[in-house]
């Protein structure tokens, strides 16, 4: 059993606290297939990072909030499989309200959509990718979401699924425990991972100390 100590957590959305690949999967495979590019590269390309950011990146010459539209509309009505991903409520629940918050780079609408499909609790303030100028892997999302939170980024931890993410944790100062609901430890590893664990139900929470610390209990961590 491996414990950490930090003041706050920082939760990414997809794949840490729900489970939306099949929808994303699906979404990003019929934009892919219009456009004439490899789905699965696409998929791979888009996961973790803002929707803009990718169309940016792959049509630099479209109407890119145009393209962003089309891609969040798709998403929010694909929701019939989106589910919490084990542990997550529980892991959610057990923490103070005040110490944790998510930090996804959906859009706030899209986010709120997955949350209340999966039956999350919501937090107070969220930081999307509606609220940023630059998406993972800039730090700016985790910077963000530590300031609302009022702590230091080195004071969080970060739960992340994406190597966008945990390099994003990464730049912002934060440790990361890595889950491996998307990819194989060795991009985990190589994006600066801290800890792997399998999904939040292998983090446990200790009862948080007089002077505001949380203990984090990880099982199987690598």
């Amino acid at each position: 059993m491996t414990t950490i100590q930090c003041r706050g957590v920082l939760f990414d959305l997809d794949g840490v606290l729900a489970d939306s690949t099949p929808a994303v999967a699906r979404v990003w495979a019929i934009w892919a297939k219009k456009h004439g590019f490899d789905p699965e590269e696409t998929v791979r390309r888009a996961h973790g990072r803002p929707s803009l950011a990718t169309i940016r990146d792959l049509l630099p010459d479209a109407d890119h909030a145009a393209e962003n539209a089309s891609v969040e509309r798709m998403e929010i009505e694909d929701i019939g499989d989106v589910v919490a991903l084990p542990g997550a409520s529980e892991l959610l629940r057990a923490l103070p309200a005040n110490k944790w918050t998510v930090v996804t780079s959906c859009t706030r609408t899209l986010a709120l959509v997955r949350l209340r499909a999966a039956g999350l609790p919501i937090p107070a303030q969220i930081v999307t990718s509606t609220d940023i100028i630059h998406g993972k892997p800039n730090p700016e999302p985790y910077l963000k979401g530590a300031e609302l939170l009022r702590l230091a980024p080195a004071d969080c931890v970060v739960i992340e699924d994406a190597p966008a993410g945990i390099r994003a944790a990464k730049a912002a100062g934060s440790r990361v425990i890595a889950l491996r609901t998307t990819e194989r430890d060795n991009f985990l590893r190589e994006a600066g991972a801290d800890w792997i664990v399998e999904t939040c139900a292998s983090v446990r929470v200790a009862q948080p100390s007089h002077d505001g610390q949380i203990a984090l209990a990880l099982s199987s961590a690598n």
